[in-house]
């Protein structure tokens, strides 16, 4: 777990609620991927992976994903899209789904984008926002279900989460300075604990890197390699430490992780370079020397390979985001 965790910590995710919906029954609506015409303002341009999310805050609804059986959602209920799919939810999913985006009526005043719909009857509250991540090489998003779900009334935190999530949606609609990192911050809180219980949840695993989080051998090098990432690790230094042959660490890690030690390593380390790019105006052959890299060139040409520019230009790329999206709200 403490290797996901730090994973996830470094994902760094972006937050905004750009949609404020009041249902009443009967009503059945189609939710389409999260897109620019969706985010407007509050993201330019979008991040590489976006995560939708609904918070149902007052009422019930019933939601189908794909061909899957339909479940209920109910007040107090988070549910999460970590692939962004489209997704159908209603009071009543046999009534005729009307296109969410059709129905959305343009923000006023500086407040959110509303849809107000249905038959008069019984009322559901829906705050929809996303979550965006331009970490790369992260294994965490990969296995991730379509849906999850967190119910934030469960758990000691409870009128904390709640009343925190209301304050920010509400602030958001003022555009306080400062009230979407505030919900940027919460919003990864929310998902970090619903990733965690997800995982908590599933039998032990084959076939995919979880098995190497409960193996005792692989999930004790796991350990080692995200708490000391900066260490010259070699193959037969984890070996030792876990207590195994070099060949037979090697192919233990290989077969539950689905890369050699020093790969996995590897992206990590450009993982976290790319934060650090992102995040500082620390020199780049610092960052190099830092991630293990003998040389800025070495370095260059690994993250290069690895995310498909180099480095100095994913730096360019993400404070010209961080640019625009600032002036665009109104915060220069």
């Amino acid at each position: 777990m403490n290797a996901v965790l730090d994973l996830l910590r470094t994902l760094r995710l972006s937050s905004g609620i750009f949609l404020d919906c009041e249902f009443t029954a009967p009503w059945c609506v189609t939710a389409t991927p999260i897109g620019p015409d969706d985010v407007g303002l509050l993201m330019a341009p979008l991040p590489a992976h976006v995560i939708a999310y609904h918070y149902v805050t007052q009422g019930n609804l019933l939601l189908k994903v794909d061909q899957r059986d339909p479940f209920r959602i109910k007040a107090g209920e988070i549910v999460l899209f970590p692939s962004n799919n489209a997704h159908r939810l209603g009071s009543d999913l046999t009534v005729e789904a009307v296109d969410a985006a059709a129905l959305v009526a343009p923000p006023q005043n500086g407040e959110l984008a509303r849809i107000e719909h249905g038959g008069g009857g019984e009322r559901t509250h829906i705050l929809c926002g996303f979550l965006g991540a331009d970490a790369p090489c992260d294994p965490v998003l990969e296995i991730l279900p379509d849906v999850l779900r967190l119910e934030v009334q469960q758990g000691a935190a409870v009128d904390w989460i709640e009343s925190t999530l209301r304050y920010a949606a509400q602030e958001m609609t003022s555009w306080h300075a400062g009230s979407h990192a505030m919900l940027a911050r919460l919003a990864e809180c929310l998902f970090v604990e619903a990733v965690r219980r997800h995982l908590d949840s599933l039998p032990p695993s084959q076939g995919t890197w979880l098995a190497g989080l409960g193996d005792p051998v692989v999930g004790r090098a796991l350990a080692l390699l995200h708490a000391r990432k900066r260490q010259a690790w070699t193959v037969e230094d984890l070996a030792a430490e876990v207590g195994l042959s070099r060949s037979a660490f090697a192919d233990r890690f290989t077969r539950l992780m689905g890369d050699p030690p020093m790969h996995y390593l590897a992206k990590q380390r450009l993982r976290s370079a790319a934060e650090r790019l992102r995040a500082t105006h620390e020199p780049v052959a610092q960052i190099a020397f830092d991630s293990g890299y003998g040389s800025e060139s070495a370095f260059t040409r690994a993250f290069k390979r690895q995310l498909g520019v180099p480095p100095s230009y994913w730096r360019a790329q993400r404070e010209e985001s961080s640019v625009q999206t600032l002036g665009s709200r109104g915060f220069e």
